[in-house]
């Protein structure tokens, strides 16, 4: 019978038997490409994990072959900060004019707003307490240890510096901690059905009350035996594997810094440090309570006017985030909040810091970048 559908004559080689059947490739074939598996050497394929730069330059693709590469794509997409700031501020006598605000973020803005009028004395302490506040390993005691980092010639004394630095910095950031489990919370509580989240608003409750009260031990009991066997339990049985399961990663991550930043252990690790020879003779006079209350009084810690400018605008920035303002502001802040993350990279060699303040009845902002160790890049004379 004819072939009504196709050609009468099939050209040879194209025929639909031939186009359909499976070609078997040989098994040192370069076009199939290797499973990649870091534990063990495979054949060497046609499979490249490096980018081209070329073609990455002008596209919003994230690089992956390189964070050092993603930092400098970021930097030069990020808006100019001061341009951001003279967006977000506009104030006429303390009050905030800028349309779109919800309450909350009007209410801390006005509140930094009303910190920007400074005279010369009050800018110089304004950018003092930037300097104090950007990093928390300041004072002698930092500074002897970072002389012994560099004058120890055994590899353990290093490893415990820097393991008390990491404890010291968890320890120093508690209050912080606290507050993203307690929001991490709220934001789980709010993504599975009610009749899980009852017993969660519960567990919540009782945080609260362990937290304020500084019950840090009774805090880790009721989250790890109450919030994570309740929240598997839910993965486990609805196979959620959304926000509620993402949620619970960032608290387990939370979880082992809260455990790992209490006093116990701050004073273990600084008794480790204090058991060697080459630190004994300057840290052994430390006691307990003389270490508490000189951690407990660092410049990190102190209140400044830039430290408590800067709460306010990251408590603004948190309520427009979180639906307290129009589209355009919720843009305006994620700009700001792009603009310092970048700058505050552990890839940039330089200290940030900003200038935002009213001068004689004008706004100005601005910013600058400092070499934090301008004294080993000059020469004698």
């Amino acid at each position: 019978m004819a072939d009504l559908l196709g050609a009468a004559n099939p050209v040879p080689g194209y025929d639909k038997a031939a186009v359909n059947r499976n070609i078997a490739l040989p098994p040192d074939s370069t076009q199939i490409k290797n499973v990649v598996d870091p534990g063990r050497v495979v054949r060497p394929d046609g499979r490249t994990d490096q980018q081209d730069s070329a073609s990455l330059a002008n596209s919003n693709q994230i690089r992956y072959d390189s964070n050092f590469h993603t930092f400098l794509q970021r930097l030069r997409e990020t808006p100019d900060l001061a341009a951001v700031l003279s967006r977000l501020f506009a104030a006429q006598e303390g009050i905030v004019v800028q349309s779109g605000l919800g309450e909350g973020v009007a209410a801390e803005l006005s509140k930094a707003l009303e910190m920007l009028r400074m005279d010369e004395g009050q800018l110089l302490t304004f950018l003092q307490g930037q300097l104090k506040s950007g990093s928390r390993f300041g004072g002698a005691l930092f500074a002897l240890l970072r002389s012994a980092y560099d004058k120890a010639s055994s590899e353990y004394v290093r490893t415990d510096i820097l393991q008390f630095l990491k404890v010291y910095s968890d320890f120093s950031s508690s209050r912080h901690i606290e507050g993203n489990l307690l929001r991490n919370l709220s934001g789980m509580a709010e993504s599975i059905p009610a009749s899980w989240a009852e017993q969660l608003h519960t567990i919540i409750a009782q945080l609260e009350n362990s937290i304020q009260a500084g019950d840090r031990q009774g805090t880790l009991q009721l989250l790890q035996r109450g919030l994570f066997p309740h929240i598997s339990n839910y993965v486990k049985q609805t196979h959620d594997v959304g926000a509620a399961r993402s949620l619970l990663s960032l608290l387990a991550l939370d979880v082992a810094r809260y455990e790992n930043g209490s006093e116990e252990n701050l004073l273990r690790s600084f008794h480790q440090l204090t058991s060697y020879g080459v630190l004994k003779n300057q840290l052994g006079a430390i006691d307990d309570q003389t270490l508490l209350k000189l951690l407990g009084n660092s410049q990190f810690l102190e209140s400044s006017p830039a430290k408590v400018f800067s709460d306010h605008l990251a408590s603004a920035a948190g309520k427009a985030l979180q639906g307290g303002g129009s589209p355009e502001v919720r843009e305006i802040f994620q700009q700001l909040v792009s603009a310092i993350l970048i700058n505050e990279s552990v890839y940039m060699p330089i200290n940030h810091y900003i200038i935002p303040m009213e001068w004689n009845g004008r706004m100005l902002f601005s910013e600058f970048w400092v070499d934090p160790n301008p004294e080993e890049d000059q020469r004698e004379g």
